[in-house]
């Protein structure tokens, strides 16, 4: 009896569905390395992985085809044409946080300088026993030292009191140390109105006033006028309530502002 001729056997090897699945699984791993990428906030690298995924796409196995920079035609998945954009836009976000990084680092080293200054005026003003005329305080741009105006002028007038010399030629002395830096003398007065002979009002008071204080330095501490800056600012910028005496005292005052270096600059 002749034997049956065997069928013939399925070819080795996987099923045909483990060939999508692998795609599948290729396409999240490239998808999720894109993700990392994006995190880590490497604009150069992340132009190079945008690259590499639009040289990958536009060929995949299984037939699949891009139409130019449209829609991908294969198995219903779409084209990644966007990541050229998605690059632009995380280079421009990089690009913000570099800059804003920058300013804040500035900042810091102003407001390290202006303290450092803060410190030394301390020092000396201790050192000549006027501490006690003189209000300091610094920002990141400067620091300011504040006279009270009774100290400096009789009411009314603009005219350096001898009584204040003491106070005056100390802060002159330790201005020579700073002859790179911008100083700005600022007159201020309370909100009372004043109408003199030679004064019409609180601004020109304050205005004479701060001029004074200027000439004075320009003429007799060796100032460079170019590194001056002078202004009266009238009851405009009370630091106190001008309803009550106290509160007017405050506000009558002189303010010499010393810039650091790098707002000098």
């Amino acid at each position: 009896m002749a034997r049956k001729k065997k069928e013939d056997a399925p070819a080795p090897g996987a099923p045909g569905w483990m060939a999508t699945f692998s795609d599948l699984m290729n396409l999240l791993l490239c998808f999720f390395v894109m993700l990392f990428a994006m995190s880590t906030v490497d604009a150069e690298k992340f132009e190079q992985i945008a690259a590499s995924f639009n040289d990958s796409f536009s060929v995949l196995p299984a037939g699949g085809s891009s139409m130019g920079d449209g829609a991908l035609v294969s198995n219903g998945i779409a084209q990644l044409n966007s990541l050229s954009i998605y690059s632009n836009n995380m280079g421009e976000r990089t690009k913000k946080s570099e800059e804003q990084d920058a300013l804040e680092e500035v900042e810091q080293k102003k407001l390290e300088q202006s303290e450092k200054m803060a410190e030394e005026m301390t020092e000396m003003l201790e050192q000549s026993n006027v501490i006690e005329a003189v209000e300091i305080d610094f920002t990141s741009q400067y620091v300011v030292l504040t006279l009270n105006g009774a100290l400096l002028f009789d009411s009314g007038k603009a005219d350096i009191r001898k009584e204040s010399m003491d106070v005056v030629n100390v802060i002159g002395d330790m201005l020579q140390s700073y002859t790179e830096n911008i100083v700005e003398i600022e007159g201020h007065t309370d909100n009372v109105p004043i109408n003199t002979s030679k004064f019409r009002n609180n601004n020109e008071l304050s205005s004479a006033r701060a001029i004074a204080v200027a000439e004075y330095y320009i003429q007799n501490k060796g100032m460079n006028p170019a590194f001056m800056k002078y202004s009266g600012r009238g009851e405009y910028v009370p630091v106190a309530d001008n309803a009550t005496a106290e509160g007017r005292a405050k506000n009558r005052r002189v303010e010499i502002k010393i810039y650091n270096q790098l707002s000098s600059n």
